[in-house]
């Protein structure tokens, strides 16, 4: 958390900068960029290198993961899908209510332009792909060659296919072949983690050219980002609620004051792991079987990501809207697969990095540039907090439905 609070320092420290600079010495600030942009920039290519590799990792050691969960018994195969469940009306939620947002509370031309021209962007003008065309681009004939010219898509299915059948060989060869995924993501952490070290250095420079491009206009562009993120975040959470209510069956009232002690360490520490004690706590205060929460609630802080999906597509279908991207209904589609399997490969992630191999991977899909990525990861700070709270009422929830829906005598099957 305090690694957020220097990024976000960084960028506005570098904003201030650029507009300052561009304010009383336009040619001063012009001619720096050639200088200071090329470091944002190497920051930028340096975080990218790293998304391949980490979410093929990533993707196998969950897939994996959440098939042994669902097979382990009926309790966790009825939390599994759960969450599966949920994580696809979040999504869909988004992209059903973003557009409409953006409509009611556009931002300026001025700003749009600005941030644009900021982020090196122009709007889009190429045409959509057909029906045929999305289709054809689903199986890869290389997956190498798919790897290499950063065709997500085509990867993640493969990947997804790949991971299945590892869940189908032998105990033996599983067990090698998830060690060896599992090594190479934390070995791809350890490199992010270092590319993220110098993240203040690299979000400064990038903050001070979008200052010099666009003006004040670029702290509009991101503040009215900042509030149509945190929108689809509040959203999700009354999702969340809701499902808690109509689906769990749990009386609103009841609900909320279990959850106080879970709201307090989630808004404090802006993690669903630190939380677990306490949500353990607020589900044996809404009456579910102990033995049952023991297997379900960690599962669910391990691999149910519930805002993820929401606020992960909010942030490819703005960047998409701000570049004048037409989004066609199979992008959309495709958008919303992808988010479902960025966030199952994204356990147990710090969220900076989680922020960049969740996203990177839909935008990608989804044919929306992913650049701005390295300048929005810096605002995050303050749409984390709806995403913790968001998971926390989901875990808790969740809990709730899966343990209520499975007889005693199922309880004792654990993971």
């Amino acid at each position: 958390m305090k690694s957020a609070w220097i990024i976000l320092s960084a960028l506005v420290a570098g904003m201030l900068l650029g507009i300052g600079i561009e304010i009383a010495s336009p040619d001063t600030g012009t001619a720096s960029l050639p200088f200071i942009e090329p470091v944002g920039i190497l920051w930028l290519n340096a975080l990218k290198m790293t998304i391949v590799p980490l979410v093929v990792a990533l993707l196998v050691t969950g897939i994996t993961a959440t098939a042994d969960a669902a097979r382990a018994g009926k309790l966790a195969g009825r939390a599994v899908a759960t969450f599966i469940g949920a994580n696809i009306l979040a999504g869909l939620m988004t992209l059903l209510l973003l557009p409409l947002l953006l409509k009611l509370f556009p931002l300026s031309s001025a700003a749009a332009e600005g941030l644009r021209h900021g982020l090196g962007g122009t709007p889009g003008t190429g045409a959509s792909p057909s029906f045929a065309d999305f289709l054809l681009s689903l199986i890869p004939t290389n997956p190498i060659a798919a790897a290499a010219e950063t065709a997500i898509l085509p990867l993640i299915v493969f990947t997804t296919i790949f991971a299945f059948a590892i869940t189908r060989v032998g105990a033996a060869e599983r067990a090698i072949l998830s060690g060896l995924f599992k090594a190479l993501g934390d070995a791809m952490l350890v490199v992010i983690g270092w590319v993220l070290a110098l993240a203040p250095i690299g979000v400064f420079a990038l903050g001070y050219a979008l200052a010099v491009k666009a003006g004040v206009s670029a702290f509009g562009g991101l503040l009215h980002y900042v509030l149509m993120l945190s929108a689809i975040g509040a959203a999700t959470i009354l999702l969340g609620l809701l499902l808690a209510v109509l689906v769990a069956g749990i009386p609103l009232p009841r609900f909320l004051r279990a959850m106080v002690p879970p709201f307090a360490v989630a808004l404090s520490t802006q993690s669903s792991l630190a939380s677990l004690p306490a949500m353990l706590r607020a589900t044996a205060d809404l009456g579910v079987d102990p033995k049952k929460a023991d297997v379900v609630l960690p599962l669910a802080v391990a691999l149910f990501r519930f805002t993820s999906p929401a606020m992960n597509l909010a942030v490819v279908v703005y960047v998409a809207w701000l570049f004048g991207i037409s989004l066609s209904p199979w992008a959309l589609a495709v958008g919303l697969a992808v988010a479902l399997a960025a966030a199952l490969s994204s356990v147990s992630l710090p969220g900076s990095i989680s922020f960049v191999t969740s996203i990177a991977p839909i935008a990608i899909a989804m044919g929306v540039p992913v650049a701005p990525l390295g300048l929005l990861v810096a605002v995050e700070t303050f749409p984390d907090i709806f995403r913790t709270i968001g998971n926390v009422i989901a875990d808790v929830a969740a809990t709730k439905f899966a343990a209520d829906g499975v007889d005693s005598d199922s309880k004792g099957e654990t993971p």
